[in-house]
């Protein structure tokens, strides 16, 4: 969720020269995982004591807290390609791994837990976290949630506001696509990203925000939300697209966390391809006007409630289509920017997703033909504690 600054207006005044220096395309990517309890695979409040072995390791500077003791967020920090970023999000888990063994827990990344209660989870101590809490109160004890954020590289801060704006329009296609939180606190919900049902609705700021016509368009409304107090710090905008102002990227927060990293980088892969081609729009001057949020809030809960499993609407043709026919549309679109950046070879995985559909709506399946769903976690557990490690002996294999 970010890190606390000592003078938000100071930062304000900064980010400008943050995108002036940005090198477009670069990446980073950041992982939240569940903090387990090795035996039961119910989330245990031991972050600290993650954090602090992390720390101590490989993982120095790229773990973070989120909100929650049961919570833990890997970060690579920024790779110049995407192949550098892939790459670093392998060694990172594999090492997280690695000390969650140690330490005797597990890591686990789906969405949502599907048996661990809120009332269980404590709040971490940091001065970002106190604000969150002392501001938000029970939203902020009730999202015991875990996502995907990537992080893409945009000069100039006017061309990162239109690339942000651009890339909403993706949003609700990136969410049915890695939906993994058909669960909550023993129920299967029939949501397939409950991670977004609670975040999105029920924190402020957050969502699918409206556009800013350039830089200082948004840089007012930043001022207007710090001058009423309405926040302390840039941090507290929590939108599932934003421009961050501190790296000079666009962040897009849209997908629940993913227990395959093969399926992880994919979808990362994705969100570079479609936030370089924006950039490409913008720059010949050919870039569509930006969806109209109520249009995108209709795609979105589509995406949330059903998954792959239902139509989205192409909001050009103003008509439903496969979820899976759009992702492939969006895919070909992208075509210049997958052979610029090499993306092709990260992103094969997405041809399972797009065949079987999302996890999510497997997992819900499976739980009504009789299966429990503490059982078909606990699969999703072993894949997210050995898949790194698996990939990387694959990838080393073929040089």
């Amino acid at each position: 969720m970010g890190a606390s600054v000592e003078d938000s207006y100071a930062a304000l005044d900064e980010a400008r020269a943050h995108f002036e220096h940005a090198t477009d395309f670069t990446i980073g990517i950041e992982e939240e995982f569940q903090i387990l309890d090795a035996d039961t695979l119910r989330m245990t409040n031991r972050f600290e004591e993650l954090r602090d072995a992390c720390e101590a390791g490989a993982l120095q500077g790229n773990v973070a807290g989120e909100l929650i003791a049961s919570e833990i967020e890997v970060k690579t920090g920024r790779g110049e390609t995407f192949d550098d970023a892939a790459r670093m999000l392998i060694d990172r888990r594999v090492a997280l791994v690695e000390e969650a063994e140690r330490l005797g827990v597990a890591v686990g990344a789906t969405g949502t837990h599907p048996t661990s209660p809120w009332t269980e989870q404590r709040i971490i101590d940091t001065p970002h976290y106190r604000i969150v809490e002392g501001t938000l109160r029970y939203i902020a004890w009730r999202n015991n949630t875990f996502g995907m954020h990537v992080h893409v590289g945009i000069r100039d801060a006017d061309r990162a506001m239109a690339v942000s704006n651009a890339m909403r329009s993706y949003v609700p296609e990136l969410l049915a696509l890695s939906c993994t939180s058909p669960w909550l606190e023993g129920r299967i919900t029939h949501l397939r990203s409950t991670r977004t049902q609670i975040f999105t609705r029920m924190f402020p700021r957050c969502g699918i925000p409206d556009t800013f016509a350039d830089w200082a368009d948004y840089d007012r409304y930043v001022r207007f939300l710090l001058e009423t107090e309405s926040i302390r710090e840039h941090t507290e905008i929590w939108w599932t697209v934003r421009p961050h102002q501190s790296f000079g990227t666009v962040e897009v927060r849209a997908c629940d966390a993913l227990p395959d990293i093969a399926e992880s980088i994919a979808l990362a892969a994705l969100q570079t391809a479609l936030a370089a081609r924006a950039a490409r729009l913008y720059d010949e001057g050919t870039l569509p006007p930006p969806d109209r949020p109520r249009d995108l809030e209709e795609n979105l809960w589509r995406a949330l409630r059903w998954g792959m499993s239902r139509p989205l609407i192409d909001l050009e043709t103003r008509r439903t289509v496969p979820a899976a026919d759009r992702i492939r549309a969006l895919l070909e679109a992208c075509a210049p920017e997958i052979d610029a950046l090499a993306l092709a070879p990260w992103l094969a995985p997405l041809d399972g997703l797009l065949a079987e559909g999302d996890h999510a709506t497997r997992w819900k399946d499976r739980v009504e033909g009789g299966e429990e769903m503490t059982a078909i976690h606990a699969e999703q557990v072993a894949i997210t504690m050995t898949s790194a490690q698996a990939l990387r002996a694959t990838m080393e294999d073929h040089g």
